[in-house]
């Protein structure tokens, strides 16, 4: 008996879905044939895949190995379909982009807007994602591309850098900074940083600044957000740094915050997109990217193209 993709199709829907009649309704099938399906196939290859019980359904640890391939494979048969439908009519079609809270809101309605104008065969659905989970979610199959702060971490992956980003220092309007004309690194000494959670990178980039330039990162008032961030700065807690994009939304005359760049050093963010590497679509997703690069070109003056 051989294996057909369709048996690994229903599996890796049981593995996502962890119920039968909910993995079934995912792919299109009745519950039955969903569980013919399974059975076949651990049949076929003559192990347990699956276990079941009257709390759930889990896979079992061969079959999770067996998932992984099943994974790839996949992958591999949708790059094929992608790869021939992008060589014959090029951006047309549904692609999945994952990308931050931090960037997307600020940067991808101008994107959309482009993409809509010139290819308006394409449909792109966009997911807000923990920026930490958006590579795994990548290599799950969950986005086709994410839009994302560099570098990539997956050998897995392909990444097409497209800016850098700067970060300007966020400080309430009453602050003493906010009488000094220009500011050097060297303002950052003895400060008090806020900074958003550890599960973004912006984290990181601003701990090294803190430990670099003297600075004290406020562990105990951690921002879930870009605008929760630039709500404790106005109200006095500490100083930041915002992404420009950010800034250019958000901050205007009227805000409760000033933000300055700092001279003498350059602080920003490298963001790209990053999709895998047995992608079909790789011309489509560089396509893409010409087309963030010049949208950026025209509205974001600050911004440094790569």
């Amino acid at each position: 008996m051989s294996v057909t993709l369709k048996q690994l199709q229903c599996l890796l829907a049981v593995a996502e879905k962890r119920h039968f009649r909910r993995a079934a309704e995912h792919i299109g099938i009745s519950q039955p044939s969903l569980s013919a399906q399974i059975q076949n196939l651990e049949e076929a290859l003559g192990v347990r895949l699956v276990e079941r019980s009257r709390s759930g359904v889990a896979i079992s640890p061969l079959g999770r190995d067996v998932v992984q391939r099943a994974r790839r494979i996949a992958d591999e048969t949708q790059g094929i379909v992608d790869f021939a439908a992008g060589a014959q009519t090029g951006l047309v079609g549904t692609i999945r982009l994952g990308s931050k809270p931090t960037l997307g809101p600020y940067l991808l309605p101008h994107v959309v807007a482009a993409l809509h104008r010139r290819h308006k065969d394409l449909s792109l659905y966009v997911r807000e994602s923990a920026p930490r989970d958006l590579e795994y979610e990548l290599a799950n199959g969950l986005h086709d591309v994410v839009l994302t702060q560099l570098p990539a971490t997956s050998a897995e992956h392909v990444a097409e850098p497209l800016f850098r980003e700067p970060l300007y220092l966020a400080f309430a309007v009453d602050h003493p900074l906010a009488k000094q004309e220009t500011l050097s690194v060297k303002s950052l000494k003895d400060l008090d940083i806020l900074s958003l959670s550890p599960e973004y990178h912006l984290h990181d980039q601003i701990n090294a600044l803190c430990e670099n330039y003297g600075a004290h990162l406020l562990r105990d008032y951690e921002g879930t957000s870009l605008d929760a961030l630039r709500q404790m700065v106005g109200m006095g807690m500490g100083v930041s740094f915002l992404p420009a994009l950010y800034v250019h939304s958000e901050i205007s005359a009227r805000s409760e915050v000033i933000v300055k760049p700092l001279k003498g050093r350059s602080i920003n963010r490298p963001v790209g997109l990053i999709w895998r590497k047995s992608a079909g679509r790789a011309q489509s997703y560089r396509k893409i990217a010409d087309i963030i690069r010049d949208v950026v070109r025209r509205k974001f003056k600050d911004l440094i193209i790569d």
